[in-house]
Formats: structure tokens, sequence, C-alpha cells
């Protein structure tokens, strides 16, 4: 038999899976809930301090009642927060389970708090600076009812268990996101499942391709004792969709699931890959972390800047700035008679984004500076995660500026990152835009999570009359350019090419 052992996560107690436990215990399933001390009734009283320990030593007490009998598999459930005490548990206890179920939650590390996989952007801010004997004492009071969008999508949960939600939270005991997790390593081989809410912004493609970027900390998830899940819901599944979240838990117990694609190191990632068309051989000068590729010519000439997406992480080699898909497009520009300009920026983590439109305006600066660009005649292009940063080109453009363009951009900060109060929202921006002519590029076969963002400023700018064209690849994914070669992509990207460049000279010779 089985017997699933279900960790609750931020401000929340056992009650939230009263559902879940019933649709398991009817499918002949064993379930047990972890009541985490300070979150469950009135025993936060009884502890003048709770910190992760405390919540660990809470999943380790249900886990030691479980009786060990033979057949009996323990599969390990957090949500949330609540997954950091369940692996800590599992790591003290790791001969005892069977799988771990990661529900809608990080990536647990050695050394990481919890604090860490918050995704309030501006409460880790205020918080990382804590310690024990600076507030880890304290409590984070729970969401009113409007503030739980914050803390991940309710998409789906009914309203009557938004409202039974806000009224059982209970404060989070500041100590349990600030101390640190350790972990032994024991265990790391116990097989895991990770049940994704694309709701909250999240799918198996995303994380396939933050794999293909190379960030070593996620080439784990390529294991084959790891498998993956989605929910087509917000972050509470347990009460928006318990039925569905019972089926998906009983398929993870069984092992099943979806296995992602290894990176093939002799390949390489698609990132890497080759630009779909050839390229002319044109000057390239490095100027700190912007290079100029330069076109023949003795005249200031237009320069378009491509800004790449992420986050990327920062030990990532070769830097963006030298991925053959944005070499390629600087190229391109450069052979066609303008300045190409491609930099490095510090999108390295959700929280980068200041910092990242900040490299971004020093590096139009830099260009803007140098007597071979016509410091009139500027166009911007946006690539992926990038795109959040033309919310500040959009909501103010200068007159320098000819045109903005992106690339399978997100355009909207997604559920889970934390962005809620960002003023990086170009779906409000376009209305600002005025005359500058947007040209998006958008594929057919983008993530839905990313793909409704774009739906959503074409939907804005249409509303204010904003100069919009769109480039479509209908067959095209996230990173076409050197993944999908084919004469469709190709005739895209001169598509794009030609009408930036339009803008960029505004009718003198090229």
């Amino acid at each position: 038999m089985t017997a699933f052992i279900l960790v609750s996560g931020m401000f929340t107690g056992t009650h939230i899976w009263q559902d879940t436990v019933a649709h398991l215990t009817a499918a002949g399933a064993e379930v047990h809930t972890v009541a985490l001390t300070g979150l469950d009734g009135p025993r936060a009283a009884a502890a003048p301090r709770v910190d992760l320990e405390t919540h660990i030593a809470d999943v380790l007490a249900v886990i030691d009642s479980v009786g060990a009998a033979g057949d009996r598999r323990i599969v390990l459930v957090g949500h949330d927060y609540g997954i950091h005490p369940a692996v800590g548990a599992a790591d003290r206890r790791a001969e005892r389970i069977e799988r771990i179920v990661h529900l809608d939650s990080g990536l647990p590390r050695d050394g990481v708090p919890a604090l860490a996989a918050v995704p309030d952007q501006s409460l880790r801010e205020r918080l990382a600076g804590a310690d024990g004997a600076d507030g880890a004492d304290g409590v984070l009071p729970p969401p009113a009812h409007e503030e739980w969008p914050r803390w991940g999508s309710t998409a789906g949960v009914p309203d009557a268990a938004l409202d039974r939600l806000t009224a059982l939270a209970a404060p989070q005991p500041l100590g349990t996101l600030l101390q640190p997790l350790r972990l032994t390593g024991a265990v790391e081989p116990v097989p895991t499942t990770g049940v994704l809410c694309t709701g909250n912004g999240t799918s198996i493609e995303l994380v396939q391709m933050l794999v293909r970027l190379g960030d070593p900390a996620l080439r784990p998830l390529t294991d084959p004792r790891v498998t993956f899940f989605e929910l087509p819901t917000g972050h509470w599944p347990m009460l928006s969709c318990p039925a569905e979240l019972t089926d998906v838990l009983l398929r993870a117990a069984a092992g099943e699931g979806h296995r992602l694609e290894p990176v093939d190191d002799t390949a390489g990632p698609g990132h890497l890959q080759p630009f779909l068309m050839d390229v002319p051989d044109v000057p390239r000068e490095r100027h700190g972390n912007v290079d100029l590729y330069l076109p023949d010519a003795e005249e200031p000439r237009p320069a378009v800047v491509f800004v790449h997406g992420g986050p990327v992480p920062a030990d990532a080699r070769p830097t963006p700035r030298d991925w053959p898909g944005l070499t390629g497009y600087a190229r391109c520009v450069a052979g066609d008679g303008a300045v190409g300009v491609l930099l490095d920026h510090r999108l390295h983590d959700l929280g980068d984004y200041e910092r990242a439109a900040a490299d971004v305006a020093a590096a139009v600066e830099l260009a803007r500076a140098d007597p071979r660009v016509d410091q009139d005649r500027i166009a911007l292009w946006f690539f992926s995660g990038g795109g959040l940063i033309t919310a500040d080109w959009l909501d103010a453009p200068p007159a320098w500026l000819r045109c903005l363009a992106a690339t399978y951009p997100v355009l909207a900060p997604l559920p889970n990152w934390g962005l809620s109060e960002t003023r990086l929202r170009p779906a409000r921006a376009v209305a600002n835009a005025g005359d500058l002519p947007v040209v998006l590029t958008r594929v057919g076969r983008e993530m839905p999570e990313i793909a409704a963002t774009v739906e959503e400023f074409l939907a804005a700018a249409k509303d204010c009359g904003a100069d919009v064209e769109v480039v479509d690849v209908p067959n095209g994914h996230h990173g076409f350019e050197t993944i999908d070669v084919t004469d469709e992509s190709r005739t895209a990207v001169r598509h794009a090419l030609r009408t930036v460049l339009d803008h960029a000279f505004g009718g003198h010779a090229r």
C-alpha cells in the first residue's frame, strides 16, 4: 500500500488537503497530513521559536509514525514552502521514502533558506538581511483576501475556497524562511516528481528550455528517476482540482510521468546551434559588456541594439552576446548598413530586472556616443524574457528611438515570478508609445504561459491604437532561429530585419 504524507505551504495547514485526502482514501491509499508547528491550531503559542528545523521535526514525526511494513511505500508530497521541510526530513529518512513530489514548488538546496524560493521579490529583499537576532523570532502576517495572487496564482480556486483559505490562514514564522536548509546528500537518490501548475507560469516545456540553457543546478532534472506532470490550474490544485491532483499523485507514486530530454553535450544545446541563414563576416569591436558589429560605411549609421532574454545563469558560457542566434542578427544588420549592438546584461535571477534594464540603457548610451552611430536613429530589439524591459521604452519613447522590436517576448511577469508590483508591464506602457513603430515576431508553437502575455499586449495595443506589426512564424518555437531551420523561419527573420531597418533608416539611403 502507498502511504501519502502531505505537507502544506506558507500560511496554510492541514485543512487545505481535505478534498485531496478524501479522493486518495477513496482510491485505497493511506493518507497522512502534517500539522506544522505554528501553522496548525493552538500549537503556535506553545513554541516560542519556530524555524525550519521545527517543521522538519514535524514531518519526521509523521514519517516515523507510519508503519514500517515491507509493503508500505511512503510518497512525501510538499506544496510550496512545504517542500523544504519535506526534503529536509527525507534526507534523514531516505531509506523510508519511495518518492518525493514537488507540488508547484522549487528545488531546495543545501545551505539555502526557503526565503530564496518565495516569489514576492520585494519581500525577499526586505527579509534578506534578517538573522536570528533581528527578526527570525517574528512572524509574517498572512495575506489578505486580495493579496493571495502575490504568493501564487489563484486561478481555478472557487470563491468559497478562497474565503476559507483566507479565514484559516496563519502567520508564517520567519525562522522557517530564514534558517538555511541542511542536507547530507542522502536524499539525492530518492526518485522525485514535479507537478507543475501551468496557470502559475510553469510548464514542462519551460523547464526543458531552462535545462537546455545549461544551468548545472537543473541538470539533475534529466535523471530518469525524475518525472513531471502538468495541471492546467493555478498554484492551489488541492483547492481548484482535487480529483485531478489525486490522479496525478497516484500516477506519480506508480513511477509514471514525463521525463526531460538530457542535454546532448556532443551536439550542444539548441541555442548554440548555427543561425538559420548565412551571415556576412563584418568587423566586431568589444567595449566592456557591449559588442559593436560595424558596417562598411564612412558616415554615421543607424544602430540596432539587441537585448537578450533570461534569466541566464551568471556562469553560463558562452555568454548571450556570443550565442549564434543573436550574433546572426547583429551581423545581418551590419551587412545591411547599420551598426549591430549586442550586450551582456545582468538578468541572472528574476530579481535582477532593474539592473538589467539599467545595463540596457547604458549600452544604448554607449552606442549613441560612438561617432560611427547616428545618435538620432536607434532601434531596440528584445528577445524572450528581455521583453519586460520594453516597458521602459514604450512608456516614454525618446525622439531618437525609431523602432522597437520584440521576438518571442515575455510581455508580462508570469504569475509565479513575484513581480506583480513591478513597473515593467509592457501591456500598460504601450498606451504611452504614441506613434513608435513596434515589430513583434510571434511563434505559433510558443509556450502557452508566454503566449498569453503576448496576446494581452496585443489586445492592449489594439485598444490604444498603437502601431504594431506582427510577424508570424506559425510552426516556430521559442528560439526558432537556431532550432527551426526552415524556409518559413528564414522568411520571418528577413521580414523582421527589413521592417526594423526601414524604420531605423527612415527613408535615408542604406
